[in-house]
């Protein structure tokens, strides 16, 4: 295992852009279709990208710097969740922005409180109930995706033209080209690939402008509660609690992994210095106006591709985001992607997030009855409501948004059924390879060994067994795991 100060700093700094690549389109990604959700302008949108690379770095930041109180101090990056694409959608259309970022808040702060029991509370979320809600998150999101790919505009003389079509089609197959044909690096970056491409495609057919790059200022600093003072709301917080607690058990998996891949015990009070880390987090992206956050589980497989296991090339990850997000022109070069080429690119990772959740259900054991009453009922009530919100027109407001939305009702049905139908049986754990903000990848750039991974999302017990880290860099066993 390679020390930290065997590293030099330019390729550390090599490495840490290396790891901002991997995550930056997902991240950047989920503003862009929140903002175009909710018809934010081009000053807004230049904002809302912007502080999210800033608050990007930031979250890495503080899992990487670890101390007594929060930060599992691995080489772990941060970036925003997919999953709360849709339901902050939901909510800004249904109230208002601020009712928003009041619930991300709440989120935060519930993440943090209950961070030292969550070890408990994640039983309730087996694969059976976590890969039912992430299949009804994806397939809810493939008709914005469409959207996109007509011109976004449903009312506009262009939607649906030849020209929006067939950029979008590009878009999408391109990516699958890289996906098929690319290696390594390039391969994970195909979305990002795919987005540029795109858009320069369309600017031949003068379908792109540049006023908002033009506009934007060079220099920003981060203000908190830019969109106004939050108002708090209980739908449309446990609509966040329940996003926030998926999120917390996809994180569980890629912290076991990438205590594995660098030869750490991973103990519960680092989970627990893991979980209060992602819940400052998802507490200052409602601060300052973002989105919730959560571990990027394809920088796994960077780190075990490198072969450099420190947290050195991160913590330059951390500040290039940083620096990145304090220039209003980098985020505003976002923007211009036409929505054909969103839609494009937004058609392949909604269909792979419903995939995921798929594949996160292959753990289940369908021959029981019990279980397949559980998915069954849960994503019929998730579609349904998705598809057909009108059903609960005659409720008042509050049980509107309760069981209007498809991933709530999902969430909801699938956690009460399970427990109902499966509390007296075992429940097999989250595999790290089926996390939802992951990309495989069969040459090892996407996703750590079989081996790794398997090993990764055993119980603690199971991993507390595995040798001590030799690593200088990566911080020692917490008291925690050492009276283990």
């Amino acid at each position: 295992m390679q020390k930290s100060a065997d590293i030099s700093n330019p390729k550390a700094a090599v490495l840490g852009l290396q790891h901002l690549l991997a995550m930056y389109s997902g991240s950047v990604l989920v503003p862009i279709l929140i903002g175009n959700g909710l018809n934010f302008n081009a000053e807004q949108m230049t904002y809302l990208v912007s502080i999210d690379i800033f608050m990007c770095g930031v979250a890495t930041a503080l899992q990487v710097f670890a101390n007594k109180f929060f930060g599992i101090g691995l080489p772990v990056v941060l970036g925003c969740a997919v999953q709360a694409v849709t339901p902050l959608i939901m909510i800004g259309q249904k109230y208002q922005i601020q009712t928003m970022y009041g619930a991300i808040i709440a989120a935060g702060i519930f993440v943090f409180l209950i961070s030292g029991v969550f070890a408990k509370i994640r039983r309730l979320f087996p694969p059976l109930v976590t890969g039912t809600l992430i299949t009804v998150i994806g397939l809810s999101l493939i008709p914005v995706a469409f959207q996109n790919l007509g011109g976004g505009d449903t009312a506009a003389k262009s939607y649906g033209s030849l020209a929006n079509l067939g950029i979008g089609v590009f878009t999408v197959l391109l990516i699958l080209a890289l996906n098929v044909w690319g290696r390594g690096f390039i391969r994970s970056i195909a979305i990002l690939i795919g987005l540029v491409a795109g858009t320069l495609l369309a600017a031949a057919f003068g379908m792109v402008s540049l006023t908002p790059v033009a506009e934007a200022s060079w220099f920003h600093v981060p203000t908190p509660f830019y969109f106004g003072t939050p108002h708090f709301e209980l739908s449309s917080i446990v609509t966040m609690i329940l996003i926030s607690l998926v999120s917390m058990v996809e994180s569980t998996g890629v912290f076991f992994a990438l205590g594995d891949v660098v030869g750490r015990k991973i103990g519960e009070e680092d989970l627990k210095k893991g979980y209060r880390a992602e819940g400052l987090a998802v507490l200052l992206g409602g601060i300052f106006n973002t989105f919730p956050y959560t571990t990027f589980s394809q920088n796994v497989g960077l780190v075990q591709l490198s072969g450099i296991k420190t947290r050195k090339p991160v913590i330059y990850s951390a500040g290039f985001l940083i620096l990145l997000g304090l220039l209003p022109k980098v985020g505003a070069l976002a923007t211009i992607i036409p929505s054909p080429v969103l839609g494009g690119a937004m058609l392949v990772m909604f269909g792979m997030v419903a995939v995921q959740g798929i594949r996160m259900l292959q753990q289940v054991d369908f021959h029981n009855d019990k279980n397949l009453l559980v998915a069954a009922i849960s994503i019929g009530l998730g579609l349904g409501v998705t598809v057909q919100p009108d059903i609960v027109q005659f409720l008042p407001k509050t049980l509107q948004l309760f069981l209007s939305s498809g991933i709530l009702m999902a969430s909801l049905s699938a956690v009460v059924l399970n427990w109902l139908f499966n509390n007296k049986e075992p429940q097999p754990e989250l595999e790290t390879a089926d996390g939802l903000n992951e990309r495989d990848d069969e040459d090892g750039a996407g996703a750590a060994p079989a081996e790794s991974v398997a090993d990764a999302a055993a119980p603690t017990e199971a991993i507390a067994e595995t040798p001590g880290a030799s690593d200088q860099d990566v911080p020692q066993d917490t008291e925690d795991t050492k009276k283990q």
